[in-house]
């Protein structure tokens, strides 16, 4: 006996067995979700040995960087914006309170109070004379008059480090940027901020609290929710819709039995295997649950227009799953190959993904077709007496409207089949050319609807401020080490323009440098020789001799540029290299704003000449540079300089803001960035690297659709080899990929006609379409050969596949297609937009494959049935 009917056999002998190990399995396996550990972390969608993420761990241990939560304050309408007395004070009160935010029960997971920026928080640099710099703080009182606080705006203003990232350009708004030691800390810091804040008088103020790390955080929290809520609310909508087709309660209880018993069993398997619960992985409920469904409802779909015929559900379940059992099985085999296929992608999350949902759709598929035949034996006869009844009885009646409409279908697609090939053909077109626009691009903070308060506040403070999307730029010296002779050749080459115009000078500095570069053995020896003899005639100078005296004081500081040159990162050709970059990327438009070493020098530089703007610069010398930074680490916070530069001033770390998290915006300052190198090489090699969550998402997001596409291809090609073998024919293996494929370029048309980003859950997708399309493709193909078989004419095959087979399709489509409706109502994009995509998905691989396949199958009928044509 064939293996399927065995197995149909046994589970119609031995129903309760059945039943019972179904239900113990899922209890075995639910009960392992209790293990469940959620991460929703993007960056995790790389391999930890992932290049770009040990970078940037490294950079955030390097340069002391922790990632951030944004409070943001805004007043709009006070004469002086939040520079007031009441507006500050609350300012001081939040940046206090969170200062003390941390775990009780995990003492890692805390605000890092001392790297907060905040106005009590960060100093005000002032001069205090002619080479003579002061540090107090911003803020360290609230004010107590209105002038106070215009004097604090007025201060921050004139810092450029300050300036579009505490406060904003028009004083409207400020800002308090506050470090955490984990990102899954960042959901817990805004909850604690949000009670803090409803204890205020609010007034004319309005708090906005954003940030990735907030965004990611948050997201994870609420999907959780959100996947509680939507899956459910999905089967109920579907078990309503099964109820409208088959008006028998009792049955059509059993599709939802096997939804349920799949998903719990694969989502405790996923979790039992220590695999995390992802963004990705939250989502497996829902892609299981469609296919989990479609093949119980073709069983039923036929066993309700097959049973009155038979009036013995035994020899009527037996009739149908004859039928059915090899479609399913393949469709099931196609749908599972699909998404396995992820597993060859370079993301681990939706390698995970790809690898379950195949699990759960061949163990759907071993479910239905063992506990709907046993299900149906535990009923009792006379409780199926009238299912399948329809008034009037006749089902070749037109009076259906699913039965009428399905029937013209039948007759237009055979009838006039080159006017339906020519129209897919059009509408295909059309959709290649959207698929020519889609662009590719994603934002966690998008994640969430226009009007969640993550999302407003994303808006708000990215208005007023120079961004809070943070990525960071990091610069890295190539210089050698320098030989005596190129040593000497460098100074030679450095004092010439220097002494230009006192030829004795000249000629005795470049005649001690010849003669002492013979006489050492290293730079540093030539360095030291070299500052004992013109340290010596330096004290021989007339003291009326102010040209001799600024000339050797210039071959002195000549050698300690030398001295200094591995500490790139004082000399001044580099730090206005830097500000030249800086000050590029702000003009190209992206960019808000960036904070390096540069601008800590030029504040101070101006300062120590007092406060004149004129001295906004960069130092000419490498030591006017050092006594900027000296004079700067007599601050209240000297360790923020190495969020900038490392101490040995061999690596620097620009600080950029963006206004957009948008992949797009981020690759537009990645190109902008290699162009400038392109085009202003450096003053020497300098080596450059990303870090920051907003690049890290640009990687992954990379990552993600060009690993799908791949997957996406080669299980395409996979697919079409199974359909090829189950089918015995290549004719037939192509025939079954027409309806994916026009499905495909149509829906991603779509997405590209209409605008829509192609996002994280837009590129799984294309995994669903590929199981679900070939599930419609598969059905209709194999009963329609199974048909012409039996009745060796393709004009009465047609007519009898627009009856039961075109049904169940309709049906399928129906149910799934409006079934995922609750979906649009999701608070989180994601969800909405695997809503409305597999709707869509399922209408039009639904209706591709009763239009196109008919119609070809017809243009074919020749040569396509030739076996069936051939028996007859």
């Amino acid at each position: 006996m064939h293996i399927g009917k065995r197995m149909i056999q046994f589970s119609l002998d031995r129903p309760r067995v059945v039943t019972a190990i179904m239900v113990l399995m899922t209890l075995v396996l639910g009960a392992l979700i209790v293990r469940v550990h959620v991460d929703t972390d993007p960056e995790n969608m790389l391999s930890k040995d992932e290049f770009v993420r040990v970078f940037h761990d490294r950079t955030k241990k390097e340069f002391n960087l922790y990632d951030v939560v944004v409070l943001g304050m805004v007043n709009e309408k006070d004469p002086d914006g939040v520079f007031n007395p009441d507006s500050l004070n609350k300012i001081y009160t939040l940046s206090k309170f969170a200062a003390t935010l941390a775990d009780p029960k995990n003492s890692q997971r805390r605000v890092v109070a001392r790297d907060i920026i905040a106005p009590d928080n960060v100093d005000n640099i002032v001069q205090a004379g002619l080479g003579q710099v002061r540090f107090e703080w911003l803020m360290p009182q609230p004010p107590a008059t209105r002038e106070e606080a215009r004097k604090i705006r007025d201060a921050a203003l004139d810092n450029p480090l300050l300036r579009g990232t505490l406060v904003s350009e028009d004083g409207k708004a400020i800002a308090i940027y506050l470090p955490i030691t984990q990102k899954d800390f960042a959901h817990k810091v805004r909850k604690e901020l949000l009670k803090k804040i409803a204890a205020f008088d609010q007034g004319d103020d309005r708090f906005y609290i954003t940030g990735l790390p907030v965004a990611e955080d948050t997201f994870g929290k609420e999907m959780f929710i959100q996947m509680a809520i939507s899956a459910p609310l999905a089967m109920v909508m579907i078990f309503l819709l099964m109820f409208v087709f088959f008006r028998k309660l009792q049955l059509i209880v059993s599709p939802m039995i096997i939804a349920m018993c799949t998903v719990i069993s694969t989502m405790g398997l996923l979790i039992g295997t220590g695999n995390t619960l992802h963004i990705m992985s939250s989502m497996i409920p829902i892609f299981i649950m469609p296919i989990a469904v479609v093949d119980s409802i073709h069983i039923l779909s036929e066993f309700f227009d097959e049973y009155q015929n038979q009036k013995d559900r035994r020899r009527t379940i037996e009739h149908v799953m004859d039928h059915l059992f090899s479609p399913m099985l393949y469709t099931s085999l196609t749908s599972a190959a699909g998404f396995a296929s992820l597993a060859f992608t370079p993301i681990p999350p939706v390698q995970a993904f790809g690898i379950f949902v195949a699990i759960g759709i061949m163990l759907a598929w071993l479910l239905t077709i063992l506990f709907i035949p046993a299900y149906v034996m535990m009923m009792k006869e006379e409780s199926l007496e009238n299912f399948g009844v329809t008034e009037p009885v006749d089902p070749a009646s037109d009076r259906s409207l699913i039965n009428r409409h399905l029937r013209w279908i039948g007759r237009m697609a055979s009838g006039k089949p080159w006017l339906v090939i020519g129209f897919n053909i059009a509408v295909m077109l059309v959709g290649v050319i959207g698929i020519t626009m889609i662009q590719v691009n994603d934002n966690p903070v998008k994640w969430f609807k226009k009007t969640h308060d993550i999302r407003v506040a994303d808006k708000v403070l990215n208005s007023h401020f120079a961004g809070t999307y943070e990525a960071y730029l990091v610069l890295s010296g190539k210089d050698r080490e320098l030989s005596v002779a190129d040593a000497a050749s460098w100074l030679t080459t450095h004092l010439r323009p220097k002494l230009a115009g006192i030829p004795d000078v000249e000629g005795r500095a470049l005649e001690q440098i010849a003669r002492s570069a013979e006489e050492v053995q290293t730079a540093a020896e030539l360095a030291d020789r070299l500052s004992d003899l013109w340290e010596d005639e330096l004290d021989r100078v007339a003291a009326d001799d102010d040209a001799g005296y600024d000339a050797w004081s210039a071959a002195l500081d000549s050698l300690d540029a030398l001295r200094n040159r591995d500490q790139i990162f004082k000399r001044p050709d580099v730090l206005n290299y830097i500000a030249a970059l800086q000050q590029y990327l702000v003009d190209q438009g992206n960019v808000g704003k960036s904070n390096s070493v540069t601008d800590v020098v030029k504040k101070v530089h101006k300062e120590l000449f007092e406060g004149d703007p004129g001295h906004y610069t960069v130092p000419d010398t490498v030591n006017g540079v050092a006594q900027a930074l000296i004079s700067f680490q007599n601050s209240h916070k000297p360790d923020d300089l190495w969020h900038l530069v490392t101490p040995d001033y061999k690596r620097a770390n620009i600080w950029i803001q963006l206004r957009s998290g948008d992949n797009k915006d981020m690759e537009k300052v990645l190109v902008d960035v290699e162009d400038y190198f392109k085009t202003n090489p450096p003053p020497l090699e300098l080596e450059h690297n990303w870090a920051g969550l907003t690049y890290i998402n640009v990687v992954w997001q990379d990552k993600m659709v060009t690993g799908m596409l791949k997957s996406f291809l080669s299980s395409f090609a996979v697919v079409f080899i199974m359909m090829t073998i189950l089918f015995r024919s290549a004719a037939w293996g192509l025939l079954a990929m027409i309806p994916l494929t026009f499905t495909i370029g149509v829906i991603y048309g779509v997405i590209g006609l209409i605008g829509k980003d192609y996002d994280m859950p837009v590129a799984v997708l294309s995994s669903l379409t590929l199981g679900l399309a070939v599930d419609f493709a598969i059905h209709f193909l194999q009963r329609s050969r199974m048909t012409m078989a039996r009745l060796h004419d393709w004009k009465k095959t047609v007519q009898e596949m627009f009856e039961e087979p075109a049904r169940a399709i309709t049906r399928n489509t129906i149910v799934i297609s409006v079934g995922f409706t609750p979906l649009l109502f999701a608070p989180l994009v994601p969800y909405q937009t695997v809503g409305i995509f597999l709707a869509s998905i399922m209408f039009y691989s639904g209706l591709a494959t009763m239009w196109m396949l008919p119609a070809l199958l017809t243009v074919l009928q020749g040569w396509i049935f030739r076996k069936e044509l051939k028996n007859s």
